[in-house]
């Protein structure tokens, strides 16, 4: 039976998946690595030190660092906060706050700052048409360190929130229902034994918001610029915007130390996460339930006061912006106007073409990969041991590719693809088949995720099932496995859709006239002074977000525990 399978398109499947993770992981990667260490064919650290001597890499390295280390220990703090609140009080409305508390997460870091530059600047149409918009001609107060770290923090608490929501169901309820049964209050509790066992979800949670702030380009570029406040990806970004590909051996160096930063960090938070975990006994039950009392009503208007801060300001603003004629007029019968959103959705060849490639390249990706993580989660599971090597070898690469920051990966691949394929002549530098390609290396993690859940909720006995009745592997996988994941690799799909759609760092090197992607041309509506264009752009984008995110939402009955982050 094994040689009939070998024969039927196993081999062939897991061949494949090799040559897909040679090809976009594992050569871009290290083309990175090779062009940065051995520009003259030989093993030569002198350009990392030469790349450090430079007054400007340096000051962007410690940029970079500051604002990742302060955003991700504030949204560490918050996010656990709204999950302890979320996750073991008796506050109403759970599956509506979770919901709102993610969506952040899900709205793109450039359209946030551009949101919360159009809401607290002396232009602001909301506040000018209340009174209440700063004096014209003073700086903006976001233009600073401390508004990156505000936006970073507000921008990847979500993350923080979803892990730490994730570890406390998974808690046993045995130790708080003993203290609580011995007297413990609920402060106590979650004092004494919540928050020790969630210290490895923490840490977690550290890691992640701090990478993801590492590679973050959006907000740094936006409100960093104008306060000369430049990390590491806008260094690279202005570097290859001002010079070109000639910079490429140049920026390689400082794509290299990035992605060494992440991968380091990331290494040393999952040793520390290791060795504080803490072995728990019994399976996992509902969560405490702290009843607030009279303390709930305020609980809950600080819930909503937070999310109306965070949300209905920012996006209030940016739906004023969008309506009226000019930036900077108030807000009222006299200005409001829908020419900026004709403008953008009619008349401009630019901002059509942009949503017609996010659409395309985002839509590839994600069907691409819905049909790689059904191959990638069958192979984890697998009795052959090769087959589960190359399944765990494609996640552990999906997880580093994850990791690293899209600047990175968006150099990676440049130096990887500039030169022509061999044999053809041709060249997919500057095409929007590249930047597609980039979304396969960036988001598989995304896609593999909810597919690898489905598949470990199935009965392992079912494919020995089938190879007895004779079904060869891509019977198996057409007509038993594909259809009981499909579901689920749904919901990978329309987040990675969720995810490329929007995104601006992975593409941000990527794209060229002709191939733009609605995150370059918001950004450079507001780059280039377009600002209610930029705002107009953004609201749709934001619009669609949200009737996506409804729309999976409502498809979760269909799906396994755990696919969609906010249920």
């Amino acid at each position: 039976m094994r040689g009939k399978d070998l024969r039927s398109g196993e081999t062939i499947v897991l061949a494949a998946l090799l040559l897909f993770a040679a090809l976009l992981f594992a050569h871009p990667l290290l083309r990175l690595f090779w062009v940065g260490l051995a520009p003259d064919g030989a093993l030569d650290f002198s350009p990392i030190a030469q790349a450090l001597e430079s007054r400007s890499t340096r000051k962007a390295l410690f940029n970079s660092l500051d604002s990742s280390l302060m955003s991700a220990l504030a949204a560490t703090v918050v996010g656990t906060v709204l999950a302890l609140v979320i996750g073991l009080t008796d506050v109403r409305r759970k599956g509506l706050l979770i919901f709102l508390i993610l969506l952040p997460m899900m709205i793109p870091p450039h359209v946030t700052a551009i949101s919360w530059i159009q809401a607290l600047g002396p232009s602001s149409p909301l506040l000018r048409s209340v009174g209440l918009a700063p004096e014209i001609g003073s700086t903006h107060p976001l233009y600073s360190r401390e508004g990156v770290i505000l936006l970073l923090t507000l921008q990847h608490t979500p993350l923080v929130f979803l892990i730490v929501r994730a570890a406390l169901r998974a808690q046993p309820r045995e130790l708080s229902d003993a203290a609580r049964i011995a007297g413990a209050s609920g402060a106590r509790v979650v004092r004494r034994i919540v928050l020790p066992l969630l210290w490895p979800a923490l840490l977690a949670g550290f890691a992640l918001a701090f990478v993801s702030a590492l590679g973050n380009f959006g907000i740094p570029a936006l409100l960093g610029i104008p306060a000369r406040y430049t990390t590491l990806p806008v260094l690279i970004w202005q570097r290859m915007a001002s010079f070109g590909v000639g910079m490429l051996s140049s920026v390689a160096v400082i794509a290299m130390i990035m992605a060494a930063v992440a991968v380091v960090a990331v290494a040393v938070l999952y040793a520390l996460q290791r060795l504080s975990r803490t072995a728990l006994i019994g399976p996992p039950r509902p969560p405490l339930a702290i009843r607030l009392g009279r303390a709930r009503p305020l609980t809950e208007t600080g819930l909503w006061l937070y999310l109306a801060a965070v949300l209905v300001l920012p996006l209030a603003s940016l739906l004023s912006t969008a309506l009226v004629v000019t930036y900077g007029l108030p807000l009222n019968l006299d200005t409001i106007t829908l020419k900026n959103f004709a403008e953008v959705l009619l008349r401009q060849s630019v901002t059509l073409r942009a949503f017609f490639n996010s659409s395309l390249a985002a839509g590839a990706a994600s069907a691409t990969l819905a049909v790689i993580a059904i191959l990638v989660a069958h192979a984890m599971l697998a009795p052959r041991r090769g087959a589960r090597f190359t399944g765990r070898l494609l996640e552990t690469l999906g997880d580093v590719a994850y990791a690293t920051p899209g600047i990175v990966l968006s150099i990676a691949f440049i130096l990887a693809f500039i030169r022509p394929i061999p044999g053809l002549g041709v060249s997919l530098y500057n095409t929007l088949f590249l930047i597609a390609l980039a979304y396969l290396t960036a988001f598989l993690s995304i896609a593999l995720k909810p597919v690898a859940a489905a598949f470990s909720q199935l009965d392992p006995l079912l494919d020995d099932a089938a190879r007895v009745a004779g079904a060869r592997y891509v019977r198996r996988i057409v007509r038993i496995f594909a259809p009981l994941v499909a579901p689920a690799a749904a919901s990978g799909a329309i987040l990675v859709f969720l995810t490329a759609y929007n995104e601006i760092t992975v593409s941000a090197l990527l794209w060229s006239p002709g191939n733009e992607t609605i995150g370059t041309t918001i950004f450079n509506y507001e780059d280039g002074g377009y600002t209610t264009l930029a705002a107009a752009m953004s609201a749709v984008t934001v619009a669609v977000t949200i009737v996506l995110m409804v729309g999976l939402d409502r498809f979760a009955r269909r799906l396994p525990d755990g696919a969609i982050p906010w249920r």
